[in-house]
């Protein structure tokens, strides 16, 4: 499949994961992954992928914490600890961290820990799902 069949990417990102599924693409080219999905790799620039799904197994390089919620959906879990990952394909990306108190006190303790296994979950928001970590 190439991206120019996919009629969108964004709703087949958010369908896929609240599937549990996190969906990349493999460029046919050069073979780099995105994620998520774009319309042509960002490594070369071809137009020519397939779909991958990634494995939600990865590192946890660093944390943040966020006080405030920056979106609505967010409200019900501020504080909140914010994720740095690179999965076992190597793609870096960013959620939330489940399971980890949100505070500067929190984020700090987990520092000397790192880095740390986690695992890709998905929150169910009201209105979207939402990709998040926990540790394995």
């Amino acid at each position: 499949m190439t991206t120019t069949e996919t009629t969108s990417l964004v709703r087949d990102y958010y369908e896929a994961l609240a599937e549990g599924r996190l969906v990349a693409h493999r460029c046919a080219d050069c073979q780099a992954i995105t994620f998520p999905a774009t319309t042509c790799c960002e490594a070369c620039g071809s137009f020519d992928s397939t779909d991958l799904e990634l494995s939600g197994r990865g590192t946890l390089l660093f944390a943040s914490h966020n006080l405030a919620a920056c979106h609505p959906r967010f409200v019900p879990y501020a504080p909140y600890a914010y994720a740095h990952v690179i999965l076992e394909e190597g793609i870096t990306v960013q959620g939330m961290l489940q399971g980890v108190d949100g505070t500067p006190d929190a984020i700090a303790e987990l520092y000397p820990r790192l880095p740390l296994p986690v695992l890709a979950e998905v929150l169910h928001t009201d209105d979207l799902p939402v990709l998040t970590f926990r540790l394995a």
